[in-house]
């Protein structure tokens, strides 16, 4: 059969199984062993126990579960609303400060647990009521947190770039520092977006300012918030300087998280450790099945000569080369739409990387592109896990209410892929700076 006829047959086959609602990796794992099974026969059987854990023997992938168990430590703590108050007390008489303090927390909250629905849930608890209360819309209100949510993605350290990396066999060091820059720059998109909308709509109270704090209250939230900013401060400065590994640092950076946590918040009680414990097993354990299963997938596509005609068939396109990365943009904005972004990366990166290579692009600044496509894909319909994460926080906010605030902000990072794009630098100069030459 021809490759490429082969390929759609397999996209079909892998779009109607992940559309039944079966678990992407349990999903992936059928997939995979249907087709083996088909075109090489049973004899294949043995090896791919082989493949699927052997995709996970990487020292690499240990800084998953630490990295996630960071995160839940944060999540599981009052961490997210005293970050919240802190920065809603100093930027209070900020033109705007309060949507900047919602969007400010969900930039460092993100970076602290990595998780979007978890930076949505922790910061939307504060950050929605005391919008609406002080007079915002509900669109900047609601919107503002959705997106401000997926910058857990992008801002290191991030899960989704240690799974690129994995897939990819590129450099997490480098890969966090190249989304460290184009991280804030979406942030000052969001904040800029949120900041014209309030001045659009003459809510100039709201713009200005309402609540007064003292000196006081000022600084006595800060002993609570700065450690955590030490640790993840400490974290990167170790990543970056060549001190440790990153699955190193994950650990020492989740054990100090941990410490901290039950010291300032005095999570000393069972219930509350094996809270923390239980979210990190669960996710963890999703996303090393799905890595597990897309390894598996793609020594399916290898061995079907799927992968290689595939890469043969986009370079053969004479087309320009930013014609060319425009369709994969639409590509993996389409994919978004539907899958988590583990999964649209580990099933899509190693095909496109060699390809995005052979046309001159940067592998690490691609990386970053593909982060923001899946930004996009969080906060945006049928899936947009984000959205749904704000209705549960505020059900008497329509959904409808909810999408229409995002839709801007999915306008701001498609101007940040614009920019990117124009700016390429902004991605790698960074990495090249700090890390030297690839």
């Amino acid at each position: 059969m021809d490759p490429l006829l082969l390929a759609a047959i397999v996209g079909i086959a892998t779009t109607v199984v992940l559309f039944s609602g079966i678990p992407v990796g349990i999903g992936l794992l059928l997939v995979s062993v249907g087709f083996i099974i088909i075109f090489d026969g049973t004899g294949s059987l043995p090896l791919l126990p082989e493949i699927l854990f052997g995709k996970l023997e990487s020292f690499e992938v240990l800084a998953i579960p630490m990295f996630i168990l960071m995160g839940a430590v944060v999540a599981s703590s009052r961490a997210g609303g005293d970050l919240y108050s802190v920065l809603d007390r100093w930027l209070t008489r900020v033109p705007g400060g309060l949507v900047i303090s919602n969007l400010g927390a969900c930039a460092i909250f993100s970076a602290l647990s990595g998780s979007s629905p978890a930076t949505c849930a922790a910061i939307g608890k504060m950050g929605i009521p005391a919008m609406r209360e002080r007079g915002f819309p509900d669109t900047v209100a609601a919107g503002s947190i959705a997106a401000g949510g997926t910058l857990g993605i992008l801002i290191p350290p991030s899960v989704t770039m240690i799974v690129y990396g994995i897939s990819t066999e590129t450099s997490i060091g480098r890969l966090f520092l190249a989304g460290l820059l184009p991280g804030l720059l979406v942030t000052a998109l969001f904040m800029t977006w949120s900041l014209y909308s309030t001045w659009r709509q003459g809510n100039a109270q709201a713009a200005l300012g309402v609540v007064k704090y003292s000196w006081k209250e000022k600084f006595e939230i800060l002993p609570r918030v700065l450690p955590f900013l030490v640790i993840i401060g400490a974290v990167l400065f170790a990543l970056y300087g060549g001190v440790a590994t990153p699955s190193e640092t994950a650990g020492v950076g989740a054990l100090f998280c941990l410490i901290t946590a039950m010291i300032i918040y005095k999570m000393w009680k069972p219930g509350q450790l094996w809270h923390v414990m239980r979210d990190t097993t669960k996710e963890s354990v999703m996303i090393l099945l799905i890595i597990g299963a897309a390894g598996l997938f793609s020594y399916m596509l290898s061995s079907l000569f799927i992968t290689q005609s595939i890469a043969q068939w986009i370079s053969a396109l004479e087309v320009n080369r930013w014609v060319l990365m425009g369709f994969i943009n639409l590509f993996l904005l389409i994919s978004g739409f539907f899958l988590p972004p583990v999964a649209v990366i580990l099933m899509s990166a190693p095909i496109l990387l060699p390809v995005i290579i052979n046309a001159g692009f940067d592998p690490y600044w691609f990386a970053v592109i593909l982060t923001i496509n899946m930004e996009i894909g969080l906060i945006t319909p049928p899936v947009g896990l984000n959205l749904y994460v704000i209705n549960g926080i505020a059900p008497d906010i329509r959904l409808q209410t909810i999408l229409k605030g995002a839709m801007p902000y999915v306008l701001c990072m498609v101007v940040a892929i614009i920019i990117l794009c124009f700016f390429p630098q902004i991605a790698t100069w960074l990495p090249e700076t700090v890390i030297g030459g690839r």
